[in-house]
């Protein structure tokens, strides 16, 4: 049983573009889609979301607060040492992610028995190893499509 979602945010729940000024990091979209998934259908089917991301940002930070996610993790570069900080039994777990520095996490919870999923524009070593594959693109719903896959599995 999926307990938890992990979620990397850039080219996930973004469409990976990082839009820099001359001060840094200036504006990241966000689908509304994804939001709802998260606030109205994962949360209320006691699947908890953890964001694991390489990257710091204030504008994430806010996103989650907006969405109500409560477990932030920014600026990892060691991903799949904190998944297994922050989450003792993989194979409650569903993960997306669509690049590289996702592998690590998504090969440890799939080795378990867990559920990985990724946006169509993922690379194609993270669509190799996916048991789920959106038909859209990070930041364009992907995040949604796999909530729904994953609440409406008859093992969740």
């Amino acid at each position: 049983m999926i307990k938890y979602l992990v979620l990397d945010v850039d080219g996930t729940l973004t469409d990976g573009k990082i839009y820099m000024g001359p001060s840094g990091e200036a504006m990241k979209a966000f689908n509304i889609k994804d939001g709802c998934g998260i606030h109205d259908i994962l949360i209320p089917a006691d699947i908890t979301p953890v964001i694991i991301t390489g990257r710091k940002s204030n504008i994430v930070l806010n996103r989650c607060r907006e969405l109500g996610i409560g477990q932030v993790h920014q600026g990892v570069s060691d991903k799949i040492n904190k998944l297994r900080e922050l989450i003792g039994e993989l194979d409650t777990v569903a993960y997306i992610g669509d690049d590289i520095n996702d592998l690590s996490c998504m090969t440890a919870v799939k080795e378990v028995g867990g559920v990985i999923g990724c946006p169509a524009d993922a690379v194609e070593k993270v669509k190799t190893i996916a048991d789920f594959i959106s038909p859209h693109n990070g930041g364009d719903g992907a995040v949604r499509d796999f909530i729904e896959w994953i609440v409406e599995r008859p093992s969740n």
